[in-house]
């Protein structure tokens, strides 16, 4: 007697979102099932992993990260075409960390320079992120979603102290829009209601829940944008069928495990093989719960991902 599966079926569905333009143009969500469950309806579109550059050199990355990039990380434009064409990733995403007051306090004008240069030396999708200062990153990304206009570039994060003012400039430029709200899901819901109340179409809002690394809380990331993605598919919540970003490396690479040094621990093994593990850990974790989008640093982190995803898709 022949098995048949039982199967769910689902009344909503994650908004298909494209990235770029020309043909390196990139479309995440679309599905209309759980991650991965291509057996009861459609997952069209493969989940996006975007390798992380920043605008400055990453002196407070752990060295087994740093060592990866050595040659390039000086400059965010070396760097954004070995990722793209050396590491064959599908899309980057630009820290705009050197403009947090707290760091080097480059200026609005020097982060339109820097977009400007890696856009025009790349071909794949940008994501151009702030350094996470609310009032820094208003002044920011209000100038650099001007110098993209019509690039179709992914802008954030949008917050809830500073979401009016960068939502509009990327409306008026035509970015999507990332809206980050930190871990719980009445306010991710809350700002991405405020945030279309403004006119942006929700169906160009990407929804970032915030991260935590493996053993620092991600079963309770894990639990939000589970929560996030059934509420999107159960309830056809049209507020929460938004793809669903992980920024897995600056939450991954801080943490002790991905720190330290063996001789401290040689009881955990090989620190490099430890934190590429960590961070490949984390990100297949959110990609189970809901994750379209994952930020990554470590080049054979990103890589074992991608593997786990040939294998389920």
């Amino acid at each position: 007697m022949a098995f048949t599966p039982s199967k769910e079926s689902y009344a909503g569905k994650v908004y298909a979102l494209t990235l770029g333009t020309g043909d390196k143009a990139v479309t995440v969500g679309g599905e209309n099932v759980l991650p991965f469950h291509s057996f009861e309806g459609e997952t069209p579109n493969r989940p996006l992993v975007a390798m992380e550059v920043q605008d400055v050199p990453p002196a407070d990355w752990p060295e087994n990260v740093r060592k990866a990039y050595e040659g390039v990380s000086d400059d965010p434009v070396k760097w954004a075409k070995h990722c793209q064409d050396v590491l064959k990733a599908r899309a980057i995403a630009l820290r705009l960390i050197g403009t947090h007051p707290d760091r080097e306090n480059r200026s609005a004008e020097d982060a339109v320079k820097t977009v400007k240069d890696v856009l025009a030396a790349i071909s794949v999708p940008l994501i151009v992120l702030g350094s996470n200062h609310a009032e820094k990153d208003t002044a920011v990304l209000v100038a650099v979603a001007e110098a993209a206009k019509d690039r179709n570039c992914v802008i954030g994060k949008a917050q809830e102290a500073n979401y009016k003012t960068i939502a509009a400039a990327a409306m008026a430029n035509n970015h999507k829009l990332i809206a980050m709200s930190e871990l719980d899901i009445n306010l991710s819901k809350q700002l991405n209601i405020l945030i279309s109340q403004m006119g942006f179409d929700k169906e160009k809002l990407i929804t970032d829940p915030m991260c935590s690394a493996l053993g620092y809380g991600l079963e309770y990331t894990y639990s939000v944008m589970e929560r996030i993605r059934l509420a999107a598919l159960t309830q056809n919540d049209v507020t929460m069928q938004q793809p669903l970003l992980g920024d897995v490396g600056m939450y991954v690479w801080k943490v002790k495990e991905t720190q330290a040094p063996e001789s401290d621990m040689p009881q955990w093994g090989s620190a490099e093989e430890r934190g590429i593990l960590w961070e490949a850990e984390t990100a297949t974790a959110l990609l189970v719960s809901g994750a379209e989008v994952l930020i990554m640093r470590h080049p054979k982190a990103a890589e074992a991902v991608e593997k786990v995803i040939d294998e389920l898709v």
